[in-house]
């Protein structure tokens, strides 16, 4: 739903898909950091006015990395599939975007407008 707001200057990158270009299925924590380096990377390669970032960034550091204009933090649920990953997450001290309830039209509108603000007040 967020990409239809952003279509079409919008370039969408999808963890597992990178992680299948790259053949690196590694979810240790140097892993975890190298996949947060290739998502920036890619991001920065990228010659869109928007980049949606979709993945999971458990550790502080991995989103330093990343570092994003933007940070929308999905807490929809209190455990993911993989125990690894629940047992690393730090919650985010700082975001944009708290979404808290899976309801992805209604929080696709909020999330652009917060960003369409984000972006007027900048200039």
């Amino acid at each position: 739903n967020l990409l239809k707001y952003f279509s079409p200057d919008v370039l969408r990158l999808i963890a597992d898909e990178i992680r299948k270009n790259f053949n690196d299925w590694d979810f240790s924590e140097s892993g975890r950091i190298r996949q947060s380096k290739r998502m920036r990377e890619i991001a920065d390669m990228s010659n869109r006015d928007f980049v949606i970032a979709d993945f999971v960034c458990p550790l502080k550091e991995m989103r330093d990395i990343y570092d994003p204009n933007f940070l929308i933090w999905v807490d929809t649920i209190t455990e993911g599939r993989f125990e690894d990953t629940n047992q690393a997450f730090i919650p985010p001290e700082q975001y944009d975007v708290r979404v808290t309830e899976q309801d992805a039209g209604k929080w696709a509108r909020i999330i652009y407008e917060q960003i369409s603000h984000k972006i007027q007040s900048s200039t």
